[in-house]
Formats: structure tokens, sequence, C-alpha cells
């Protein structure tokens, strides 16, 4: 009795490349083959979290700065170093530098950040200043 392996979704492997194929024959069409990690903002009373999924990323490859209430995430995700005797099979992975800003939605107070990447997801949190807009001050006449 001969054993056959059961590959239920092999047909749509060759289907993707079928579709693959179709559009990289066009010149203008390039599909985004570059790392972006995916971010969530979110805010509370006292402040700003931000969440980023960076899968395998390493903390030394990421870089973030706060300049006029714009944070800005930079890293490279690096691809694996193979022998030259490995053989490939399949690649999927995306690999590359990234950058991305964002304009805060209220001031936060730059001496007040924290951030900590484990597991692969990056969070930050900055704490919101209280510029208290609403404060009337009288002023005197002289």
């Amino acid at each position: 009795m001969t054993l056959v392996r059961f590959e239920p979704l092999k047909e749509f492997d060759s289907f993707a490349d079928q579709i693959q194929k179709y559009f990289s024959d066009f010149p203008g069409f390039q599909p985004n083959h570059s790392f972006s990690p995916r971010i969530d903002i979110s805010e509370n009373k006292n402040e700003i979290l931000v969440e980023a999924e960076m899968p395998g990323l390493q903390k030394e490859n990421i870089k973030l700065t706060l300049e006029d209430n714009i944070l800005t995430i930079e890293g490279k995700k690096e691809k694996a170093n193979l022998d030259k005797d490995d053989k490939v099979h399949r690649t999927e992975r995306i690999f590359g530098s990234f950058k991305r800003s964002f304009t805060l939605p209220v001031d936060v107070d730059p001496e007040k950040v924290n951030a900590k990447f484990e597991n692969g997801v990056l969070k930050i949190t900055l704490e919101k200043i209280d510029l208290q807009k609403n404060k009337e001050k009288v002023i005197e006449l002289k």
C-alpha cells in the first residue's frame, strides 16, 4: 500500500503563484515587500499608549524619537543568514528597514516616556501634559 500525503491547500499555493506571475508581468506594479509593523494608538485619562507588533526584531535594531509631539519608530528586521549549501523551499517572511511617524493627538511630556520591548511587542507609554487651557487669568490694569 502506498501512502500519499494529504495536502488540501497545495492547489492554493500554485494558484497564488499564478496570480503573482500575472501581476509581475506589468512593469509598474510591484507588491509591497517591505516590513512595516502594525501599530495601535490609544488614549486614557493620563496617557497615550502605543503598541507595535514587531516579530523577529531585536531590541538593538529599534530606535524611538519624540520631537514636537511627533513619535517616530525606526527599525530594521534582518534576514537570517543561510549557509551556501542550504536549500530554500519557500520564503514568505518580509525583511528590511522601516520608519513610521505619528503626530500624537494631545501634548505629551517628553521627559515622561516609557518604552518596553517584550515578546515581539513594543509598548510605549507617553504621559499627557495638562495645559489647563480653560483657566482664566485676570490681568491687572496699571
